[in-house]
């Protein structure tokens, strides 16, 4: 992005704010869908995001890229959001199925519960969102960011505020957690002991 559009932006020009609006809505609203997976939930935040970006550009530092600064608060607000919702409904789980065609199948392979497997039908991917809600948050986003939204690990680390190897190291472990989760979970549901949602005892192992 060029200096003088920077300009513009910082300097208020409406014109200017509706590209921008415009050039990253759809990425936006994509992260804030990944975290709260409710689509009028990440509308409504993408549009919070939007406000804070109007708000913050006069002040904006050009020490990081734009794309990364306006990503860094989508996340910021949809986990704000998906606080307040757990908060007020913590019993409700992950509602529906992997968002994005493909972007499950991405988790790495494993033993007994490969996570490749997880997506062959819509109980399994439902049960792979719940094991991805179970994960430690700086997990979630690293692996979210990465496999979903195909973001490298360079901007994910300007995100998190880390650096590159921090992230290599956060998505490792999220993919080994998921494993973890859902051997267990499967070999619980086989034992007959399983239920219609992830076991908030198999999330206390992460």
């Amino acid at each position: 992005m060029d200096g003088q559009f920077l300009d513009r932006l910082v300097e208020g020009d409406p014109e200017a704010f509706d590209d921008l609006v415009h050039q990253f809505q759809r990425k936006v609203v994509n992260i804030c869908q990944r975290f709260l997976r409710n689509p009028e939930d990440a509308e409504d935040t993408a549009q919070e995001v939007f406000v804070e970006v109007y708000r913050a550009l006069p002040s904006f530092r050009r020490e990081a890229e734009l794309s990364t600064w306006i990503y860094r608060i989508a996340v910021s607000k949809s986990l704000d959001r998906l606080r307040k919702t757990k908060r007020k409904k913590r019993d409700a789980g992950i509602r529906g199925a992997a968002a994005g065609s493909g972007a499950l199948e991405k988790i790495a392979a494993g033993e007994a519960g490969n996570p490749e497997r997880i997506c062959e039908d819509r109980e399994r991917a439902r049960d792979l969102q719940f094991a991805l809600a179970a994960l430690p948050e700086k997990q979630r986003i690293a692996f979210t960011l990465s496999k979903y939204d195909g973001l490298g690990n360079g901007e994910i680390a300007a995100i998190l505020g880390t650096s590159t190897v921090s992230v290599d190291s956060l998505i490792y472990r999220a993919n080994g957690n998921l494993r973890k989760i859902l051997r267990r979970y499967y070999a619980r549901k086989m034992s007959g002991g399983g239920k219609n949602e992830m076991p908030e005892s198999l999330a206390n192992d992460v």
